[in-house]
């Protein structure tokens, strides 16, 4: 995805639980389940969505360091919105995540990246569990 780049929201599924979050699938994994209490091995990037629903800026990614980020699914160490994505993934998915600013960082943001009440896009790859 790059910056600019028109999202057809209405393509995105709805998570089943927590209506807030879309989701669009660009790889179907065909590994293990991922479960809360298990440890993820992703790859992802970050971006703010515009106000007409398009890819805005581009806040964070693992990519682009070359390193791939870990973190125990359900011990609230990342968003909920990645907790409750990542733990609906398998191994070697891929997917784009829209959260809204509920399932994000909320009304407080995050320092001066991510600005108050955003809606963030994400793409996650779910490279491994353990």
């Amino acid at each position: 995805m790059t910056q600019g780049q028109s999202l057809n929201i209405s393509s995105f599924e709805k998570d089943k639980l927590h209506s807030g979050i879309k989701y669009k699938k660009t790889i179907v994994g065909n590994g293990s389940q991922a479960r809360p209490g298990e440890t993820a091995k992703v790859h992802y990037t970050g971006w703010l969505l515009d106000g007409t629903n398009k890819v805005g800026k581009k806040f964070d990614s693992s990519k682009d360091r070359n390193q791939t980020f870990e973190f125990g699914i359900g011990h609230n160490m990342v968003i909920r919105g990645w907790d409750i994505s990542v733990a609906d993934m398998k191994v070697g998915e891929t997917r784009v995540v829209i959260l809204p600013p509920e399932y994000a960082y909320g009304a407080r943001g995050a320092g001066h990246v991510i600005p108050p009440n955003a809606t963030l896009i994400f793409e996650i790859e779910l490279i491994g569990l353990s």
